[in-house]
């Protein structure tokens, strides 16, 4: 067991500003992270709109109105929306969940926004689901995946000794490799045996570290690498490669702990934590276990973002059960459209992300204003509603 974490409260005082880099879209540069520099454009925004399956569509429809609502308060806003079909819909209908007129629109676009994607019930023969999302992190090499975590309100979380706040951290986690690297892999009929291949490399460690050590630059300065580097040789690697990007790094403090231990300490103290960086599956994983401490799914925004392209989706899954009846938190899929605003790194686009955030955490100061996810009554639009009154 590692050392414990020393303690680093946030304080509350400012809401998070989640994606703070801008990944060098133009430049090619991936060590150029940062929205410092921006950029000073007109022109429209294009973005390829993904709304996939399930909730997806409905989050999607109350995000878009949140951007319409932007641009018709900011005359320099300007969005260009194309929708395209991807998913388990998609593959019903056209045989592909991931059709190449998609793909090829996803990489004109100035950005893309997804739903959410896959059915249950909707599988290739090898009984997998669909998953275009993880085709597009890997087809347009988005490496990094942020995941947010932050505290709106004391009472929607499970841990009754935080307020607003006080749980703030950053999860970044590699996308493109790690135990997802043979998921296309198939298995022969009547196989006594399957195996799986956990990958790591030196260029996408490298990478996906100085992206986290850039956030914790512009956060409260601690890098935190997850890994099982006293089991796996994979992982021995993976934190030798941490030491040295660490290196780099002198005013960011860089701290180590396995997988286990990390479940243990976001549950026991998860104010410790800045930025955790981590492989792929274990990313998945505590991201779902950290959104579970703040309210759950319908508040966790996420971004997946390479040097020239980037996603922009909510982490929680098409939830077939409450398709269709209304009742979807629309929260995470706003918050991923802030997320989008800021990567954009425009001037008007950074002021956009901030008043949308400003927004939700004013509505979500209110305890009355929740979907049933969070123990309230009101319907997707009523909570997108309320967001709106408050931009």
């Amino acid at each position: 067991m590692p050392d414990a974490l020393p303690d680093s409260r946030a304080t509350g005082s400012q809401l998070p500003s989640p994606l703070r880099y801008d990944c060098a879209r133009h430049s090619g540069d991936h060590r150029r992270f940062l929205s410092d520099d921006v950029s000073h454009s007109s022109q429209p925004i294009r973005v390829a709109v993904l709304p996939g399956d399930g909730i997806g569509r409905e989050v999607m429809a109350e995000a878009i109105r949140v951007l319409h609502a932007l641009e018709a308060h900011w005359n320099e806003l300007r969005f260009e929306l194309h929708e395209h079909p991807c998913g388990a819909g998609a593959y019903l209908k056209l045989g592909d969940p991931l059709p190449a007129d998609t793909l090829a629109a996803c990489r004109e676009a100035d950005a893309i926004l997804l739903g959410a994607m896959g059915l249950p019930n909707v599988r290739w023969p090898d009984g997998r689901e669909m998953a275009p999302q993880l085709d597009l992190r890997e087809q347009l090499d988005l490496y990094c995946g942020l995941r947010p975590i932050y505290l709106y309100h004391a009472g929607d979380s499970p841990l009754k000794k935080y307020q607003a706040g006080e749980i703030d951290l950053l999860i970044v986690r590699e996308n493109t490799e790690g135990l997802f690297s043979s998921r296309l892999n198939q298995t022969a009929p009547g196989a006594s045996q399957v195996e799986d291949t956990l990958r790591i490399t030196r260029h996408a460690s490298e990478r996906l570290f100085r992206a986290g050590f850039e956030q914790a630059r512009r956060r409260r300065g601690r890098v935190t690498l997850v890994d099982k580097a006293n089991v796996l040789p994979s992982m021995v690697f993976f934190r030798a490669i941490f030491d040295e990007v660490a290196a780099e790094y002198p005013g960011v403090q860089a701290d180590k702990i396995y997988v286990d231990a990390a479940a243990l300490y976001l549950v026991q103290r998860p104010h410790s934590f800045d930025v955790l960086v981590t492989e792929n599956i274990f990313g998945d994983i505590l991201s779902d276990l950290a959104a579970g401490l703040v309210g759950g799914m319908g508040l966790a925004p996420s971004a997946d973002v390479g040097d020239r392209c980037a996603v922009f989706q909510p982490s929680h899954g098409t939830a077939p059960d409450i398709a269709g009846t209304g009742i979807a938190n629309p929260v995470a899929m706003i918050l991923s459209a802030a997320m989008m605003l800021e990567w954009l790194a425009r001037p008007e686009t950074i002021v956009a992300a901030a008043a949308i955030r400003n927004a939700v955490a004013d509505v979500l100061a209110d305890p009355a204003k929740r979907t049933p996810d969070l123990g309230g009554k009101l319907t997707t639009r009523q909570m997108a509603d309320a967001i709106l009154t408050q931009l």
